[in-house]
């Protein structure tokens, strides 16, 4: 589990729940309602499973599972391993790195090292791997729009809940007993939509897009390395090419053998 997200959630959560202790002078069970927990986590819920196709909302577990994993990016690691693949095709040809794809973890960068070996044309593999990119941004940004709707839905629906309390005040505005409880669950609807948006679907929307924009940039470098190798770059200037991709602090400078 990634470790902002646990203090995150730990932390903003324990310090949520210690100010409305405060607030409510030690007595919790005053923000308790049951109706605003069914009418905030229920409706939203619903509408969300309107807007989106079933297929798509059975990944919603997943989805979510996702923004509480740790995932580390090495663009350098990346960086490092194109030049290798650049020394050994500068020296050898680049039909020599057939022996390298089986062993190669990454899909993406196997299947563009398989299409250089297999001599298919630099405009085609281009064409290949930045599509492959897009389908990707786009399965993401499904994802990621899955829990943007989630995060719009849930205050929407603690304003029904305090459409709910108001209209049920005013309609027993001759029983005053009532008036307070009413009024109570109105604005605990509210609150309820407000820290799920806030506290939970909209920051774990924001964390998908993160993990995107990590991902788009490492296969940006492999298509870039790649196809350098194809076109047979000097491995130094490979290199200098793909730093630009990486924060300078973590830029390899070790000195090319050709």
């Amino acid at each position: 589990m990634e470790l902002a997200w646990l203090i995150g959630l730990a932390g903003g959560g324990g310090f949520l729940i210690f100010s409305f202790f405060l607030g409510s002078g030690g007595n919790l069970l005053i923000y308790w309602d049951l109706m605003s927990l069914f009418t905030t986590v229920f409706g939203s819920l619903g509408a969300l499973l309107i807007a989106t196709p079933m297929e798509r909302f059975k990944l919603l577990p997943k989805i979510v599972g996702l923004t509480t994993k740790k995932v580390s990016i090495d663009p350098a690691a990346t960086v490092e391993t194109l030049v290798t693949f650049a020394e050994k095709a500068r020296r050898e040809g680049v039909l020599s790195l057939e022996d390298d794809v089986a062993e190669i973890p990454d899909p993406f960068l196997k299947k563009a090292i398989q299409l250089v070996v297999d001599g298919t044309d630099p405009e085609i593999v281009k064409n290949i791997m930045f599509n492959e990119l897009d389908q990707m941004e786009k399965r993401h940004a499904q994802g990621k729009k899955m829990l943007d709707d989630w995060g719009y839905f849930a205050p929407a629906f603690g304003m029904v809940g305090t459409l709910q309390g108001l209209i049920a005040m005013l309609k027993n505005m001759t029983d005053v007993a009532s008036i307070g409880q009413n009024m109570s669950t109105a604005l605990i609807t509210t609150l309820y939509g407000a820290i799920m948006a806030n506290f939970l679907f909209l920051p774990w929307a924001s964390r998908l897009d993160l993990y995107n924009q990590y991902e788009v940039l490492l296969k940006e470098i492999v298509v870039e390395g790649v196809l350098s190798i194809q076109a047979g770059d000097n491995p130094t200037i490979l290199r200098e090419r793909l730093n630009s991709f990486v924060p300078a602090d973590k830029r390899t400078k070790q000195e090319v053998k050709e």
